[in-house]
C-alpha cells in the first residue's frame, strides 16, 4: 500500500508564492516518477510537472519559468515551488507517484489534494 500526503496549499495574492510538499510512504520501487497535477472547478485534472527518479523534469507550458519541481529521494518527498502565481493557477493540487513494475507499466497513486487559491 502506498500513501501520499500533501501539504502547503493556501490562499495567496497574485504574484505571490507557495511551496507544496508531498511525502510518500509504503511499498514502492525506487525507480518511480513523482509529479503534481491540478484540477480547477469544472475542468479536467491536468499534469503540472513531473520529476523522474534520476532528476529529469517536465512542465506544462503555462507554468514554465514560474513553478519548480524537485524531489528528495532519500526522504521520498517531492516539492513544487509556485512563484508568480496567477488567478488561473487556482486549483486543487494532487501529488502523484507512478510505481513502475516494468519499463513501461506502472500503477498510479494519488494524494488527497491540497487547495491553492490565488486571489486579491
Amino acid at each position: 500500500h502506498v500513501q501520499l500526503v500533501e501539504s502547503g496549499g493556501g490562499l495567496v495574492q497574485p504574484g505571490g508564492s507557495l511551496r507544496l510538499s508531498c511525502i510518500a510512504s509504503g511499498s514502492f520501487f525506487s525507480t518511480n516518477d513523482m509529479g503534481w497535477y491540478r484540477q480547477a472547478p469544472g475542468k479536467q485534472r491536468e499534469l503540472v510537472a513531473t520529476a523522474t527518479w534520476g532528476g529529469s523534469t517536465n512542465y506544462i507550458d503555462s507554468v514554465k519559468g514560474r513553478f519548480t519541481i524537485s524531489r528528495d529521494n532519500a526522504k521520498n518527498m517531492v516539492y513544487l515551488q509556485l512563484d508568480s502565481l496567477k488567478p488561473e493557477d487556482t486549483a486543487v493540487y494532487f501529488c502523484n507517484l507512478k510505481n513502475y513494475f516494468t519499463s513501461t507499466q506502472y500503477r498510479d497513486y494519488w494524494g488527497q489534494g491540497t487547495q491553492v487559491t490565488v486571489s486579491s
